[in-house]
């Protein structure tokens, strides 16, 4: 009971979005490197909100562990997991 409550604490503090230079620290790479694992399609795609670039926390913790895959694979494999959900 106590695990799952500090669980959900967690999950309150960290942010939904994290800027690149969160993603950066969260990696342990340097921001330029985030730059270009994005532009090499090495990242899952960021959101735009309001001319700032983000990504979804909870997509990148499963990307990571999905392995790591190019973006166009863990595309595919997002796709797949929604169709796997709604049959």
């Amino acid at each position: 009971m106590a695990k799952q409550k500090q669980e959900q604490v967690n999950q309150v503090q960290q942010p939904l979005a994290i800027s690149a230079k969160e993603l950066a620290n969260m990696l342990n790479v340097s921001l330029r490197q985030i730059w270009r694992l994005n532009a090499t399609g090495k990242l899952p795609k960021p959101l735009r909100l309001n001319g700032s670039v983000r990504w979804s926390r909870k997509e990148v913790e499963a990307f990571i562990e999905a392995g790591a895959p190019d973006r166009e694979t863990w595309e595919a494999m997002k796709v797949s997991r929604r169709q796997d959900v709604t049959s």
